[in-house]
């Protein structure tokens, strides 16, 4: 099962991006961990600064701004 991280302290497009991969995986029927990460230390220590961040399986595959539907599909699917 992946696990996918979305790092960032609350903001809008944070929560847009969890609910997007959440959303991704019920429609792709794929079971996933889903975490947000809030603690700044811990998002500080994946190098992300500019939030938005996402972490599939321990790999930081994205920072700042909203991703696109193919690139959290392929997250999801991948």
């Amino acid at each position: 099962m992946k696990q996918i991280k979305v790092l960032g302290t609350g903001c809008k497009n944070c929560e847009t991006t969890y609910n997007l991969i959440r959303l991704a995986a019920e429609q792709a029927g794929v079971e996933i961990e889903l975490e947000k990460v809030t603690d700044l230390a811990e998002i500080m220590g994946y190098g992300v600064m500019s939030t938005p961040g996402v972490v599939v399986d321990g790999q930081l595959v994205h920072a700042g701004g909203l991703p696109g539907p193919d690139q959290v599909r392929a997250w999801v699917n991948g």
